[in-house]
């Protein structure tokens, strides 16, 4: 590839991009962080590039707390997307150069490799942020989602599946529960990620049985019936469940 003064050339490595499946928890739907590009109006995953004096670690966190003005994240790598075709005719490339006169075509025009990412977010907490080549970042409910750029949906179900895997050896639910909640709520999280029921009993005794939760005194108020406890996590042994791992699978 010729080289040139253009601004990606001098900030960021060649071939190597991000991509970024952001999930969040609301109204009992698993929500996913999308950004819209200005002029074609595609659909994508947030994402970016890494610049010559960072790792790809530290890429990801930059461009998820651009997005999300979050700074404690759990993120984590799972997989790596390398199809020789994947990047050919980006329909978005018109907004990310915003001519086809730009010098920066060239560069964007290269084979890229893609580093998948999926993070795990408080809802309530995140504000999304659009990127300076799109005009939306809003989150969408999981089975609303339709066509995205390029091969985003691959990638979106490839970090769906990473998910569910990580259920079987990984506790889940701090990063998108808000600071108490009640066992309804917990199952409905697991349930909706693995979509399928879970029987309430079995749920309720093996959650417990990691350790992994304090029963608070209070119940949650407001509800018709009798109102459930409230419970929070117990981060000490919940850190020790991720480095650890958890016995069996739902």
């Amino acid at each position: 590839m010729t080289q040139n003064s253009n601004f990606y050339n001098r900030h960021f490595l060649d071939h190597i991009s991000l991509d970024c499946v952001v999930f969040g928890f609301h109204d009992n739907q698993l929500k996913v962080l999308l950004i819209r590009r200005k002029y074609t109006k595609e659909w994508a995953l947030p994402g970016g590039f890494v610049k010559e004096d960072e790792s790809i670690e530290v890429a990801a966190t930059r461009v998820l707390q651009e997005r999300t003005g979050l700074d404690d994240i759990f993120l984590k790598q799972f997989n790596v997307f390398s199809e020789p075709g994947r990047a050919n005719r980006n329909p978005t490339v018109t907004d990310l150069v915003g001519s086809v006169a730009n010098p920066d075509l060239e560069w964007f025009n290269q084979r890229f490799i893609s580093v998948g990412f999926y993070a795990l977010v408080d809802f309530s907490k995140a504000e999304p942020t659009p990127d300076s080549i799109s005009d939306l970042c809003i989150w969408k409910n999981l089975n609303e989602i339709s066509s995205l750029i390029l091969d985003h949906n691959q990638i979106l179900n490839k970090a769906l599946e990473t998910l569910r895997l990580q259920l079987n050896y990984q506790p889940l639910g701090y990063n998108l529960l808000p600071d108490r909640f009640t066992m309804p709520e917990l199952q409905k999280l697991y349930e909706t990620i693995l979509a399928k029921e879970l029987d309430r009993r079995n749920f309720q005794r093996r959650i417990l049985s990691y350790g992994i939760l304090n029963k608070l005194e209070e119940r949650k108020t407001g509800g018709a019936h009798k109102a459930p406890f409230l419970y929070e996590f117990n981060l000490e042994n919940y850190q020790k469940a991720l480095q650890n791992g958890l016995n069996g699978g739902w």
